[in-house]
């Protein structure tokens, strides 16, 4: 029997696991899913934003949301957001690795860059969904069924212009936070090798520059003018799609691939 698009794309009475998902793209990407019937589960260290997300949630889409205020950068937190996560509705099956860290309030250049902040970036970036990915891949293998999207970035495809940064008075985005998402990229593409013989997908969205209504004007117009679409992504739509296709049965037959939603950011000269 031939499946509707509408069955491809239903999540009804589905969970998924969604880190960082409280805000900004993480939050997108949880609507997207709440809106096919899916229920949510939050993580973050954040009590007071994972229980504001969780009430507009809720009250958007009529669906149940779940909360676990967890540090993944320590995989015996991990562990236990898992397994409060899998008792829950006794079962996961989507994961969303979204949680992470960009520049922050420390300095960007590669050569000033406290290796502290080095080590932290790889932590939150890379190890942490490496934890998430093992401690829920378990109870995935268990059902022989999920779908995994780790989210990666352009950064960890192109290097990137500091001029562009630099002359709008714009923090740099640090190296670290470049090898951390090529990091996940490859660390996408491998598990999913391994996870296939689990009927599980793994995937990747790997973002271009989305503008959070925070940044400089100049900087905007540059990344614009470097970009195909001509604009930075906007927040509330651009990523929706892409987490929704990758989440549900629609993709099926997909695994260890890199999706960018960058407007063309990444193959424009």
């Amino acid at each position: 029997m031939k499946e509707s698009i509408q069955t491809m794309f239903d999540l009804s009475g589905k969970v998924a696991l969604i880190t960082g998902g409280h805000s900004w793209l993480g939050f997108d990407m949880a609507g997207a899913l709440a809106a096919m019937g899916c229920h949510i589960a939050l993580a973050s260290r954040n009590q007071e934003k994972l229980e504001k997300a969780a009430a507009e949630l809720s009250e958007n889409y009529g669906i149940q949301v779940f909360l676990f205020q967890a540090d993944l950068r320590f995989p015996g937190q991990v562990q236990a957001m898992a397994d409060a996560v899998y008792a829950w509705k006794g079962h996961i099956d989507i994961l969303i690795n979204n949680a992470g860290g960009g520049s922050g309030a420390s300095e960007g250049n590669f050569f000033k860059r406290d290796p502290r902040d080095i080590s932290d970036m790889i932590t939150v970036n890379l190890l942490g969904p490496l934890y998430c990915c093992q401690s829920v891949g378990r109870y995935m293998a268990r059902h022989n069924s999920g779908k995994i999207i780790n989210i990666g970035s352009i950064a960890g495809i192109v290097g990137r212009d500091r001029d562009m940064y630099r002359r709008n008075h714009k923090m740099e985005q640090p190296v670290d936070y470049a090898a951390s998402k090529a990091g996940i990229i490859g660390m996408t593409r491998d598990l999913a090798a391994f996870m296939a013989p689990y009927q599980v997908q793994v995937n990747c969205i790997s973002p271009g520059g989305f503008d959070k209504g925070d940044l400089p004007q100049g900087f905007v117009s540059d990344y614009a003018n470097a970009t195909m679409a001509g604009r930075m992504g906007t927040m509330g739509l651009d990523i929706k799609g892409a987490a929704l296709f990758l989440a549900s049965p629609a993709s099926d037959y997909v695994t260890g691939h890199n999706l960018m939603v960058d407007g063309g950011f990444s193959v424009f000269k």
